[in-house]
């Protein structure tokens, strides 16, 4: 698990220099959403909210992202992707997805389909992320 967190987190920086593993996530869970909180983020993530604030000063500074009152709440600061950073997101998932199915590539189905179970089965044994994601 640690070599292939370590080739995650490597693969990451190839595919955009600026873009570490976490602000991947970040930036997905931002489009998946349609936007959220920082706390959100943290919640989301079990992230120490320190964390995904430097996480999103970066991202905002590289332009990926902007702060946005929420309609229902001026109060709350809404983060969303912005049009750069939805297409680096979409440049750099289009990569890993490409580096994913070269790498996969001389598998035989039946060892795709077994793997596939295993990360589907590995997924639903984590336990509930806080806020219940």
């Amino acid at each position: 698990m640690t070599a292939f967190a370590r080739r995650a987190r490597a693969s990451a920086g190839r595919m955009h220099p600026e873009l570490s593993l976490v602000s991947y996530t970040l930036l997905g869970h931002l489009e998946d959403s349609g936007g959220c909180r920082a706390t959100d983020l943290a919640a989301h993530y079990a992230l120490d909210k320190s964390t995904v604030s430097r996480q999103v000063t970066a991202l905002e500074r590289a332009g990926l992202i902007e702060r946005r009152q929420a309609p229902e709440d001026h109060r709350v600061q809404v983060l969303r992707l912005t049009e750069k950073g939805t297409r680096i997101l979409a440049r750099v998932t289009e990569r890993r997805r490409r580096a994913i199915r070269e790498r996969l590539a001389d598998w035989p189905e039946e060892d795709l389909d077994r793997f596939a179970q295993y990360l589907v089965r590995y997924n639903d044994g984590l336990p509930p992320r806080p806020g219940g994601h």
